[in-house]
This record gives structure tokens, sequence and C-alpha cells, in this order.
């Protein structure tokens, strides 16, 4: 019997290895020829390319869909950096010939080093107002900040003893008479009062901006809170006796329950809605005094609340658990005017667009007349 001839066995199985074969044809044991394995490889790698431009297609739709998506489903944007082009709509017009319209701007920027990098300038540039209080500022020293120098020549910073925390400053192209830092009668101003207050004293009216303290985590900070605000009403009383006041800032108080998007769960649970701090509010705005006490001091109004008596906007949504796209905000930030102010405010807005640079948007308020 001639032996078996293991050559071509041995050169069949090197064609099947060097072939791209179909997993069909290897399963059957058939050999493909050379042109329909040409054929194959060709139309394989067809079918690989197609699926390749089809996938990259899917992701640059994908990623163009992400990045239109920037409004919540309440319709509040929620950019993670301002737009550079912002568009902010021009003053109210005057409504006495030859009187002034000075716009004046609040706005918590939760760190103004880190606002500066998502956009801080484009909001600044496009607003352009002729007061500008930040607060939460969280700076150790006096930055230098070009957009803020180049266009506010009186430049008034308070900053706190510990590093990275509070801070309030007041920028202004209108040069006030005197400027203060102190709440006067606190018992411990360098620990609480430093870096929380700024009074500006103009011709016709005083401007106080503030950055009040927060209870704290469990309300651990509450009683700090209460001896603030027990000093704090005694000063503002003192202000609006000779002239009226503007008081704006982070206020770190929801006054009502319109002014927080869960206040049931919230209450008595959570700085800045608990009896003790929204009754101080209160009392601020209508003190609580009878004839026998004197001359009656003046109330003061939360002027975008009397404006807007129904609803539910907020300046403050936090960064945890997606806030701002569920609509689960604080309004903490506003303008309190002496009610014989009152008058002469032609505006007060919350710039609910402007997000991304801060976890608080800017509230507006314009007024008719000279400071």
């Amino acid at each position: 019997m001639p032996p078996k001839r293991t050559a071509s066995t041995s050169s069949k199985a090197k064609r099947k290895a060097s072939s791209p074969l179909s997993s069909a044809a290897e399963d059957s044991g058939d050999e493909v020829p050379a042109s329909q394995s040409q054929s194959q490889s060709q139309s394989q790698r067809s079918r690989a390319s197609k699926k390749s431009r089809l996938s990259e297609s899917q992701s640059q739709s994908q990623s163009a869909s992400q990045s239109q998506n920037t409004s919540s489903a309440n319709a509040q944007p929620t950019n993670v950096v301002l737009p550079v082009n912002i568009v902010i709509p021009p003053k109210a017009e005057s409504k006495v010939e030859g009187e002034n319209v000075t716009r004046i701007v609040t706005w918590n920027v939760c760190g103004l080093a880190a606002s500066q990098k998502k956009g801080f300038k484009h909001y600044i540039e496009s607003e352009d107002p002729d007061i500008l209080i930040l607060t939460e500022t969280k700076v150790n020293n006096i930055p230098v900040d070009p957009v803020l120098t180049s266009r506010f020549p009186h430049r008034y910073w308070n900053i706190s003893e510990q590093k990275g925390y509070a801070g309030t400053a007041i920028f202004s192209k209108i040069e006030p008479k005197n400027v203060s830092y102190a709440l006067p009668s606190h018992p411990t101003p360098n620990e609480v009062v430093k870096g929380r207050l700024v009074t500006m004293e103009f011709e016709n009216l005083w401007l106080v901006g503030t950055y009040v303290p927060n209870a704290g985590d469990k309300l651990k900070n509450l009683s700090t809170k209460e001896e603030w605000n027990v000093h704090f009403e005694k000063y503002l009383r003192e202000l609006d006796a000779t002239k009226p006041v503007i008081w704006t800032g982070d206020l770190n108080v929801a006054p009502t329950e319109l002014d927080l998007a869960n206040p049931k769960r919230n209450w008595n649970k959570t700085p800045g809605y608990t009896e003790s701090e929204t009754s101080a509010f209160k009392r601020i705005l209508n003190p609580e005094t009878s004839e026998a006490d004197g001359p009656q001091p003046g109330k003061l109004v939360d002027v975008w609340r009397q404006r807007n008596p129904d609803l539910r906007h907020y300046t403050y949504f936090s960064y945890r658990f997606k806030c701002r796209e569920k609509g689960l905000g604080w309004r903490l930030d506003m303008f309190v005017v002496s009610e014989r102010l009152v008058e002469k405010v032609l505006e007060c807005e919350i710039r609910s667009e402007i997000w991304g640079a801060s976890d608080h948007c800017p509230v507006m308020l314009e007024l008719q007349g000279s400071l």
C-alpha cells in the first residue's frame, strides 16, 4: 500500500490557515477560492468601515445633543459655565426728566476665583451695573480683576479672617460719602461680623450689603444667627431713622413657604427656614412696637416678593442632587428697602438665566433718582 500523501494534506491545512474563510466554510471544511476570499474580505472591510462611520456619526450626534441640552425640564438653564454672549435688557426709562436710574446687582459668587473661571466676566460685562455687591467671595487677599477694576473706581472689600470663607465686597461707579465694615454692639465682631458686612453712605440713602451667617448643619449655629439678627435689626433701625435704607445680599433666609421648593420637609430642620429665622426677618420688615414706645420705626419691604406675591422663583440651587435640573431651589438673595423708598424702585428681577458661574443667581434692582 502506498504511503499516505501527507504533503497535500499539509498544503490544504496551510491554505485554510492563510485564507480569510467564512465561519460556514470553516465548519464545512470546504476551501474558498482566492477570488471569493478576496471578495468576502473586501465586503467585510466595507461593512466594518460602514459600521465605524455609523458609530462615529451616532457618537457625534449624542455629543451635540448633550451640548445643546442646557435647560432643565422647568426651562432653567443648566450650563456648567456662563455663555460668552449674554443679552441683558437695558435700564428702565427714567420717569422724571433729568433724573438718573441706578442699577444695583447682588450676587453670591460661591468663591470669586472659581466663578472667574466659569464666565464671571461675561455676566458683569453684559449687566454693567452701577453698583455690584458680591457675597461669599472667599478671597484671602484683595484680588486684581480687570473686569472689576476697569469698571468700578470705588471698591470695598470685607475679608474674613478665616481663609477661604465668607467675604463681602461692594463695587461702585458712584463715590459714597462713607464706608463701614462694622456691626456696632456685636460682642464678637472679628469672629462673626468680619467678612459679612459692608455699609455705604450716600447723600440720600444707605446701602447695606451682607452675607448673613448660616444657621449651620443640624442648626448648630442657630444661636449665633439669632445673636446676629438681634444686633443687625437694631443697626438697620438706627440707619433707617436717619435716611432710607437698601439692604441686600445673601440674607440666608427663606421668608415664606413660597421661597423654597419643599417647605414642609425643611421647616425647623434646615438652616434658613426655621421659626426663629423667619420670625426675625418679619420683625425687620414690620417692627413689633406700640405707641407707648415712642416714635414708630419705619417699615421695610422685600421688593421682589411685594411685586411677585404668588410666584415661586429661586436664587439658590445646591450643586448636589441635581437641584437645578429638578427646580429644587431657595430664594435667599434679595433687596429689602425702606417703605418710603419703594416708589422709586423701577425694576427688581431675579436673573434666573445667569447660571453656571455660581450656585446662586444674581438679583437686580433699578432705582429712580440720585443716591
